[in-house]
């Protein structure tokens, strides 16, 4: 057999473009036939089309790969179905910028051609973000891609909302709802993002209408005064108990208005009275409806003031109707006073505008019915938590739920399938789009110009990418689905809406795992952002690094419950782990000139020991995997092949590689290669693209590396007692090689070693039937057992064993003497300032107990430094 060359440099630019194609061409993302085994099925969380991945995205994309690649070599039926997400308000606001660059306003074009320039947009986008989750290397079954506006779930969502309006839980009602001024939409409570701002407390003077004095509010939005209903103290406050029922005079507004009683109001805020905004504030529109107050919307959908309003405000922004009423207030001796306060402003989160609670017609999910159904799903043990804390606040949200605003006034989404008669005034839900009114026969019909929220057609997701309502296939395989990996700050949003989905129309849960994946950090665990400039690109990381380095390091790091700490520097870990995977490989392969595979070649303990260990780190990635424990199982498959089979065994296997026996050298080699190829199986889930590329130019090798069984935990391969002599030997090594650190031994000179071993124990047979292996490890001249200390020998205590090493054969006796004493007189010196150190109370008593701990630690290892290099002075005496 010829040697087989890889290349010198591990260089993934040069294969792993080349490995994802023909993984794709080859149909190896999709689930193998029914076979008996359960199938394993994950739905990608579907980034927003319009949206590049972050390193957000590159931390979630991996783990759910490490799953999917695990389970298909598992021989499970796996499939992992890809995707994107319209994004609604996102993708417009993408469109409308452009058009504005062009000088063109969404509305000159026309709803249609508006439409059709999106639909552009998206493929252009869509095309980047695919590309980019093949390069992180997502083994995704791209013949089952979707789109959250193909037509197979355009179909789902409008089943779903008709089912709902038919089972009374949609309404359209006014409402108030997050409105953003410039993109003129609702939004979802999760498109708003909140931000301290400095601004003002205005104290100001509400007069009695009978002339009998005033009382006074404080606001933040003094503009908004021009919608107030009432004013309101809490019913228990005896300051204005005989004062509730009387009218107050509204300024600037020439409107009376009463003062009511709620509990609502904390008396111990200010002065305990509270002005009553209906139309502008949640907490007032409660208020509100429990006391029958008149709702006043002083805003027009621009964000200016509206009609409503005395004439001199309207038209206004409102920041500018606040600079007019304040001085109107004060002219008129109604202003008390202005102090700085800074308080919470929500902002759209596409443009950036401070959003306005907004009073509007809307249509709305009764979403009681379905939590109901979703938290019993979860208490019934169907739906399990990663980390199991997150199930507290899945319980929390669902338990105080409110209903859902699901209409967005946008033209890009899934328009409402509402019609109304023009004529008679009659309202519709259709599946089909109908040609004529039902009630009077009318053909003057309208469609609802709004569209519905994002995440109407997102939790659907698992099973309307099944092709539901469709009873087909695929839905009968793979719903529902096994696990969902996603990140915290969509728990309500998104997993608690599919859940209450899957309930309300399947009868079962959407899927069983919830893992929930933390946030990505900075090494100074800060959030990455654009102000700070601490941002991951993870394509970047692939161009430098490789797509392995990146998932693989993030999966390393990657604890449940804790967020990763990374910089670009962390990638080396898992750069580093590939480049040794190529080199050890690399190595064998090379090796192979003039060597004949065998058939059911004889094992060596050194051959079972390194099968144990592959077993134990296999039956370790199966526990760590089944908790989403992806920090343990990699750290299991890199301890393994690092240390296990770098480390150890492909050195100890140069034993016989190095044999002047041929039939040796074969038998060796043979085992040598299978254990790699079995190793390179252990670690594809973590790094699929170097394995894949290396299985490839093994001998022998069939197909691709992808669908290859995952190695199994098998009985006959388990052998703690050989693991424990094992052991023995490495401890040997490593004992005797930190001798030779520690004397300044060259690696020329051999030492003569010998071994005692102590009452009972039951490791010399190994020993001494090893010991050829141990003479290699340890570049040791002669290794011989012995039942006493050998005089002028150092001793190096072992578990169950005694060391003993000939070095005074090997160096300056007198030079090394005074080295030690030297070195142990500085030990002490150190040890005894540390002492002192501790000694002092008023160190003790400040310090942290880290700081102490630490000083500890010090003063232990100078003592155990000491006390050892006066061993060695005694053995050298």
């Amino acid at each position: 057999m010829n040697a087989i060359e890889l290349a010198k440099a591990y260089d993934p630019k040069e294969f792993e473009d080349r490995v994802y194609a023909a993984w794709k061409a080859e149909g190896h993302f999709a689930p193998v036939a029914p076979n008996g085994k359960k199938p394993f099925v994950v739905v990608i969380p579907p980034p927003n089309v319009t949206g590049v991945l972050h390193v957000g995205h590159g931390l979630n994309n991996s783990l759910q790969d490490i799953l999917v690649r695990y389970h298909r070599m598992t021989g499970r039926p796996t499939l992992w179905v890809p995707g994107t997400d319209h994004a609604g308000i996102a993708t417009q606001h993408v469109v409308e910028k452009k058009l504005r660059e062009k000088g063109i306003k969404r509305r000159d074009l026309g709803r249609e051609k508006f439409l059709e320039e999106t639909w552009k947009v998206k493929d252009e986008h869509h095309a980047v973000i695919t590309r980019q989750l093949e390069k992180i290397g997502a083994s995704c079954d791209w013949s089952r891609e979707r789109f959250t506006m193909d037509a197979g779930l355009s179909n789902a969502v409008r089943e779903v909302f008709v089912t709902l309006y038919e089972r009374g839980l949609i309404y359209r009602g006014k409402y108030l709802v997050n409105w953003c001024p410039s993109c003129g939409t609702a939004l979802a409570d999760d498109e708003v993002e909140h931000e301290d701002e400095a601004g003002a407390m205005y104290h100001i003077r509400y007069r009695f209408a009978d002339g009998s004095g005033s009382v006074e509010i404080a606001t933040t939005r003094p503009e908004t005064l021009l919608g107030d209903t009432a004013v309101a103290c809490h019913p228990d406050d005896p300051r204005y108990q005989a004062l509730v029922g009387k009218k107050l005079l509204l300024p600037l507004a020439d409107r009376e208005i009463p003062l009511i009683a709620d509990a609502y109001v904390d008396r111990e805020f200010g002065t305990g009275l509270v002005k009553i905004t209906p139309a502008h504030d949640p907490n007032d529109f409660e208020v509100g409806n429990r006391h029958g107050l008149e709702r006043i919307n002083i805003l027009n959908p621009d964000g200016t003031l509206n009609d409503a309003v005395p004439a001199k405000y309207r038209n206004l922004k409102a920041r500018d109707a606040r600079t007019l009423v304040v001085e109107d207030l004060k002219s008129l001796g109604l202003f008390i006073e202005e102090k700085p306060v800074t308080h919470a402003v929500g902002h759209c989160y596409r443009c950036h505008t401070a959003v306005e609670p907004y009073l509007s017609e809307q249509w709305f999910v009764k979403m009681k019915p379905l939590a109901d159904k979703a938290l019993k799903a979860w208490r019934d043990g169907e739906v399990k938590f990663y980390p199991q804390r997150w199930e507290n606040t899945y319980e929390h949200w669902l338990t105080g739920i409110r209903d859902w605003c699901i209409s967005r006034q946008l033209w890009w989404g899934h328009r409402i399938p509402v019609w109304y008669c023009d004529h008679c005034g009659w309202v519709m839900a259709a599946r089909e789009e109908p040609s004529i009114c039902p009630k009077c026969q009318s053909t003057e019909l309208r469609q609802d110009e709004d569209v519905l929220d994002t995440w109407f057609s997102s939790w659907l997701w698992p099973f309307s990418v099944m092709g539901w309502p469709a009873d087909t296939a695929d839905l009968r395989k793979f719903y529902p689905t096994t696990a969902l990996v996603t990140g915290y700050d969509i728990i309500f949003f998104w997993v608690a809406r599919m859940i209450m989905a899957g309930m309300e129309f399947t009868g079962q849960a959407p899927f069983r795992d919830v893992y929930i994946t933390t946030l990505v950090r900075d090494k100074q665990g800060r959030k990455m952002s654009k102000s700070l400039g601490n941002g991951i690109d993870p394509l970047e990381i692939v161009d430098e690094f490789g797509a392995d380095a990146l998932k693989f390091t993030l999966a390393f790091l990657t604890s449940q419950g804790q967020d990763v700490l990374v910089d670009k520097e962390s990638f080396k870990l898992g750069s580093k782990f590939a480049n040794k995977v190529w080199n050890a490989s690399r190595f064998i392969l090379m090796n192979l000139e003039g060597r004949e595979l065998v058939e059911d070649p004889s094992l060596v303990d050194a051959d079972r020991w390194i099968r144990h260990r592959l077993n134990a780190a296999a039956a370790a990635v199966k526990e760590a995997l089944s908790s989403y424990r992806f920090n343990d199982a990699a750290s299991a498959v890199y301890e393994y092949f690092w240390n296990d089979f770098c480390d150890w065994y492909l050195e100890a296997t140069k034993l016989s590689t190095r044999s002047e026996d041929p039939a040796e050298k074969d038998r060796a080699v043979t085992v040598l290669v299978a254990t790699l190829e079995e190793s390179l199986r252990l670690l594809h889930p973590f790094l699929p693209f170097v394995t894949e590329e290396i299985y490839g130019k093994l001998p022998g090798a069939r197909g691709r590396l992808i669908v290859k069984a995952y190695p199994a935990d098998e009985a006959s391969r388990r052998d703690p007692a050989l693991d424990a002599r094992f052991g023995a030997l490495k401890e040997l090594v490593t004992l005797v090689r930190a001798l030779r650190a520690e004397f300044g031994i060259p690696a020329e000179k051999k030492l003569r070693i010998a071994v005692r071993g102590d009452e009972g124990w039951d490791g010399m047979d190994f020993l001494s039937r090893n010991a050829a292996l141990a003479m290699l490890l340890a570049n040791a001249e002669s290794v011989e057992t012995v039942t006493a200390k050998p005089a002028g020998a150092l001793s190096l205590a072992g578990r169950g064993f005694e060391c003993y090493a000939f070095a005074r054969e090997a160096v300056d006796v007198a030079q090394l003497a005074a080295r030690f004493r030297k070195d142990a007189e500085k030990e002490r010196q150190f040890a005894a300032r540390v002492e002192a150190k501790l000694g002092n109370e008023g160190f003790t008593a400040s310090a942290p107990a880290d700081v102490i701990a630490k000083e500890r630690e010090k003063l232990e290892a100078a003592r155990a430094r000491a006390g050892k290099l006066e061993r060695y002075l005694g053995d050298l005496a």
